[in-house]
């Protein structure tokens, strides 16, 4: 009998990239998947380490799993937190194999040490160019480079994901077309900058013409990530060509002095400016932001100017979180932290703000039809919602799965909207 193996996920989408590819792998060396980790011959964790909360989610779950597992079965703690927390790991569960970036989990065990990051090559074996199963969802993320080259204060991405390294298009293309999906959404850590490290094999400004190209082989194409110095005239007409006008912008601040001490790009006003240009070209667009509250140093001012800015925007979707102090970024050493029971504040006063924001703009769409792709029995999105993120679109449970239909928006619930009726799709279902 083959040997068995099981996958935990957690974090962003493009861990779930990395997952596949694993997966892929696994496959390929004649392993089988299991959903039970009890029955795994390897238990395979993929952690986050983005943020406090996330490592905790992290540990929690690496202790849950090893109390599951059968006596004997492998155990590998790979992602970001064994990349970036792979001696302490080790120390900590000597029965846990760690494996950094690009470790082959079957071909060789991986080390119980891990070289500090800093002064580690890039991987042998890139997760990048793994092969991956075809999609099982009418949905697909795919990775279009990894890395990043930016220095945000308070990010410690860079110091274990690397420096970008951008894929080739053929591969992308390639990637694409084996996954089968209706649906891809291309992600990265900075995925406007795509193939800024290769200018003179991929080009400036190859993410339009990557898009453009996606866009030819599916039916959507959606666009995740964007650090808003890069959103120029040519990227915002390729997403509003993709027939996704959909804006995920890496906003982070607005207040001009914080967004400095950040270490990043624009203000309040400019962020503005660039979304009403969006709406007077496509004024079906939707927006998605997520803000950093608590960053140190921030003021009662720099907060109300953030107040007075998601008044302003009305974003479809917004997410708040408390700063989280990472060892080794620019923030860990700066002074001005904020009482975490402020920062308490300052969320629940954004959050109520917002929550009836994105309430407002689902009901707005009362009475509209809206192609809808149809994720699960019941349950679609239309070019507003990215998948596992934003709010849903419930259909009738009869629906092909993999097809994409026009519901009339009969009602909203919060963040969800109520479809009813439906059109043929031409097109054939995922998977058929």
């Amino acid at each position: 009998m083959p040997s068995r193996f099981y996958v935990e996920t957690l974090g962003c989408p493009k861990n779930q990239v990395d997952s596949d590819k694993l997966i892929g792998t696994l496959v390929a060396d004649g392993m089988v998947a299991t959903d039970s980790p009890e029955r795994a011959d390897l238990v395979v964790v993929n952690t986050c380490a983005f943020i406090e909360d996330a490592r905790r989610e992290s540990i929690d779950t690496v202790l849950a799993l090893d109390e599951q597992r059968r006596p004997g079965a492998r155990f590998v703690v790979t992602g970001c937190m064994a990349e970036r927390y792979g001696a302490e790991l080790a120390d900590a569960m000597p029965e846990v194999e760690v494996a950094g970036f690009g470790v082959p989990l079957v071909r060789r065990p991986s080390a119980r040490r891990l070289i500090p990051v800093v002064d580690a090559p890039l991987p042998t074996l890139d997760l990048l160019n793994l092969p991956r199963p075809r999609a099982t969802a009418p949905w697909a993320y795919v990775k279009i480079a990894e890395g990043c080259d930016r220095k945000c204060g308070f990010c410690a991405i860079p110091s274990f994901r690397g420096p970008q390294r951008s894929r080739d298009v053929g591969s992308i293309l390639a990637e694409v077309e084996q996954l089968g999906a209706r649906e891809i959404v291309l992600v990265a850590q900075d995925s406007a900058s795509y193939g800024r490290d290769r200018p003179e094999e991929l080009g400036a400004g190859s993410i339009v013409g990557l898009l453009r190209d996606v866009t030819a082989l599916v039916d959507r194409t959606r666009l995740l990530y964007l650090y808003p110095s890069d959103l120029s005239d040519a990227l915002v007409d390729a997403i509003c060509d993709t027939g996704v006008a959909y804006f995920d912008l890496s906003l982070q601040h607005v207040s001009k002095p914080l967004v400095r001490r950040m270490r990043r790009w624009g203000d309040g006003d400019r962020f503005l400016l660039r979304i009403d240009d969006i709406r007077r070209r496509e004024p079906d667009a939707a927006f998605r932001s997520n803000f950093i509250v608590g960053y140190p140093g921030e003021t009662e001012d720099d907060h109300d100017r953030l107040l007075r800015f998601v008044e302003a925007a009305q974003l479809d979707w917004c997410g708040f979180f408390a700063f989280s102090r990472e060892d080794g970024t620019h923030a860990a050493a700066l002074d001005g932290a904020v009482d975490p029971l402020l920062v308490a504040e300052r969320l629940a006063e954004l959050g109520e703000l917002q929550d009836p924001i994105t309430a407002g703009r689902r009901d707005a769409l009362i009475g509209r039809r809206l192609d809808v792709l149809v994720d699960a029995v019941g349950v679609g999105r239309s070019h507003r919602e990215a998948p596992e993120i934003d709010g849903i679109v419930h259909v009738d449970g009869r629906l092909d799965v993999g097809h994409i239909v026009g519901v009339d928006i009969v009602d909203a619930l919060g963040p969800d909207l109520v479809g009813a009726g439906a059109l043929v799709d031409t097109g054939a279902a995922v998977g058929s």
